[in-house]
């Protein structure tokens, strides 16, 4: 067998781990990949911001429905959002329109990073990083979703309720309800993504599911701890609201870290 038939056999044998791309790319012709995907997030991000700002009294309007439901079951409780300094309402709008432009675009920004990477990854590895990817995103718009819905609103009566135990005027600023919300939202959203790191650690052999059951208990009280870090308010309902999810999520991860573990097996076994 001469060279050239043992450079076709070679290429037969590790077919299933060369890049996807067939094509070899120099070095700046990934400049220019990178420079049109970052333009392509940005321009993405810089729609939705902008679209934001010309409807951005609707979109303050949804903003506002956690506070309005609570208005709502209390009745005669009348809270109105005052500013008390001259730019605060302008902070506020650069809030709703950068990081409502930031959530909205991140599918997309997220599609056009995994466009940028896709090549250079084998047939294996994009049947891992392609259902990350889709269930990270799933993830974070159910845990933002999650908590406005549920989160927030709680967190709202609770404070309404003690206000109202210790007898105190409420004047509660833009800013403040628009940084408890952004916090909650983006801080529930990103703690949603810890079933990924697990499943992800036991995929590359550094954890078992036998450890994270042996740690189970272990691994309720980290589950608190995050949930009295995210939650603004130390009482134990809003804190016990957020955590059941999260321990949910954790016994879900644990079962999809079993089925990696049984799929590992079968390949080493054939």
């Amino acid at each position: 067998m001469n060279d050239h038939d043992d450079i076709f056999a070679d290429e037969a044998a590790t077919g299933a781990q060369t890049p996807l791309r067939d094509k070899p790319m120099g070095f700046f012709d990934h400049l220019e990949d990178l420079r049109w995907t970052l333009i392509k997030c940005v321009g993405v991000f810089l729609v939705f911001a902008v679209l934001i700002g010309i409807f951005l009294r609707e979109f303050n309007d949804v903003l506002l429905w956690p506070l309005h439901a609570v208005q709502a079951e209390k009745g005669t409780l009348q809270i109105d959002l005052g500013t008390t300094s001259i730019m605060e309402t302008f902070t506020v709008i650069m809030q709703m329109c950068f990081m409502g432009g930031f959530v909205l675009s991140a599918p997309f920004i997220l599609l056009f990073i995994g466009q940028f990477v896709s090549p250079a990854l084998t047939e294996k590895e994009l049947k891992v990083v392609l259902p990350l990817c889709i269930a990270a995103m799933l993830l974070f718009i159910g845990g933002a979703l999650f908590s406005y819905g549920l989160l927030v609103p709680s967190t709202l009566r609770v404070s309404v309720e003690l206000n109202e135990y210790f007898g105190f005027v409420m004047r509660w600023t833009p800013g403040s309800y628009y940084s408890l919300l952004m916090w909650l939202v983006l801080g529930v959203g990103a703690s949603f993504e810890f079933p990924l790191l697990i499943v992800l650690l036991v995929y590359m052999g550094i954890m078992t599911t036998a450890t994270l059951t042996k740690y189970r208990r272990h691994a309720i009280v980290g589950i608190f701890v995050i949930a009295a870090i995210v939650t603004p308010t130390p009482d134990p309902i809003t804190q016990t609201i957020f955590a059941a999810p999260l321990y949910l999520l954790f016994e879900l991860a644990v079962i999809v870290s079993r089925r990696v573990e049984r799929k590992r097996a079968l390949r080493l076994e054939a």
